[in-house]
């Protein structure tokens, strides 16, 4: 009898250690031990972050202040990436042996009276399930991982495309997007509805947009994609007629992997329900990160996982979903939000700042900062340069309970664009 069995070994590693190193006796259980640290880790956001830093300087390299642009050799940046990738790897599984997690690399299924690996029931006091997701291909479309593709075939690409579709305006396909028309490749961002999304702020909706027109992107709204197969061209039939493109991107969300349950108690719905402590229908079973479908993101699998290790240990804490940082890696800017976007709304514009035109676009940002009739900070939406590092002040403001008076004890330095953040509170009446 184990006292945990951790399902997948994606971001619960970090639980499987924090664990083991409090003295119980933990197994933790990954089909795939080279995948070890997770979807984010080989096929997800490290890669894409490495190779969105470089776009993005590519990008900022065909201002007309400089003399020459920048060229990417692809097949370079992706071999330097994946060797770092490879040591990060081997760190986590490094990091397992010294806390004295038990390793296995094997399918392991979820069943009333344990976990099932090769036909023998492994018990434990308590499981956390933490088995990720894999990308949504709607109905229509035949992928065939070379010119019909999704994500994680982006990571092997060498040789771009002249011309590429991509299906999605959500954090995948507009970050790809970005990727893509910074190396000089035609894009089509093909989407289903009149703008980019419905869930970011209007205004900073209405700049994206801009953002991704003066980058070169072909923005495609309105539009379905109800069939597509790869022949001498990818052929797309889609609601608004026929189009082609030398390769499509399906960026279309992604799926809970939840085929490991073998039983019927475990309820499903979108993903495997679970309620705010992240416990399922199963007793002592908890599921977290993406297979849970609540918030798919790296470092809310991270915290999840770490909240139900402390619940575990004796320390029962709720975790606030709608206060972990969101962000999109958008190039120039990017965008981030964290908390609830509801109350006094407060914008200022980045064209306030000194620093102001300092980065290409960096003039066209937006601060949206939420408060409540006390002045509490709601929360905040972000469009500006490395968005996603300024958010974090936010988060520690939200984390603190903070109101924009306590928040102003702070001196920002300058000239940053994290200047914003006093400036808009200073904004609020």
């Amino acid at each position: 009898m184990r006292d945990v069995i951790c399902l997948g070994g994606g971001l619960n590693y970090a639980a499987a250690v924090v664990l083991a190193k409090a003295g119980l006796k933990v197994t933790l259980i990954e089909k795939d031990l080279n995948f070890l640290g997770g979807n984010c880790l080989h096929a997800g956001c490290i890669p894409s972050k490495n190779m969105l830093h470089r776009a993005k300087t590519v990008l900022e390299s065909s201002e007309d202040v400089f003399t020459g642009k920048a060229k990417v050799n692809v097949e370079k940046l992706l071999n330097k990436t994946f060797d770092r990738i490879k040591k990060n790897t081997n760190g986590v599984l490094m990091q397992l042996k010294a806390a004295s997690v038990e390793v296995l690399e094997a399918k392991g299924y979820v069943t009333d009276e344990g976990i099932e690996v090769n036909g023998e029931i492994l018990k434990a006091k308590y499981i956390i399930i933490g088995t990720g997701s894999h990308p949504r291909v709607p109905d229509g479309i035949e992928v065939d991982n070379k010119k019909i593709i999704t994500s994680k075939d982006v990571f092997s690409l060498t040789q771009l495309p002249k011309h590429i579709a991509i299906y999605g305006s959500g954090p995948i396909g507009l970050e790809f997007a970005g990727y893509f028309a910074a190396l000089g490749v035609k894009v089509d961002l093909i989407y289903r509805h009149e703008n980019i999304s419905k869930k970011i702020a209007p205004e900073i909706v209405e700049k994206l947009q801009e953002q991704l027109k003066l980058i070169g992107i072909n923005l495609v709204p309105n539009t379905s994609i109800t069939k597509a197969v790869a022949n001498k061209k990818v052929e797309i039939q889609t609601n608004n007629g026929k189009r082609e493109a030398d390769m499509l991107l399906v960026a279309t969300g992604r799926i809970p992997n939840t085929w490991m349950v073998k039983t019927p108690n475990l309820k499903i719905s979108k993903g495997i329900d679970t309620n705010e402590y992240f416990q399922t229908t199963l007793p002592n079973v908890f599921a977290i990160g993406d297979v849970n479908a609540k918030l798919m993101l790296a470092h809310a699998a991270r915290a999840e996982a770490l909240n139900v290790a402390n619940q575990i240990l004796g320390k029962k804490e709720k975790l606030s979903l709608d206060n972990i940082p969101k962000f999109i890696y958008t190039i120039p800017l990017s965008y981030a939000a964290a908390g609830k976007m509801e109350g006094k709304k407060t914008v200022f514009p980045l064209n306030r700042l000194g620093i102001s035109g300092a980065v290409l676009n960096s003039e066209n940002g937006l601060v949206i900062l939420y408060t409540d009739e006390e002045n509490f900070i709601n929360g905040a939406e972000i469009l500006a340069p490395n968005a996603e590092e300024i958010i974090g002040i936010i988060s520690a403001a939200l984390a603190g309970e903070m109101d924009k008076d306590t928040l102003l004890k702070a001196v920002f330095p300058h000239p940053t664009f994290s200047e914003s953040i006093d400036r808009v509170l200073r904004r609020v009446k």
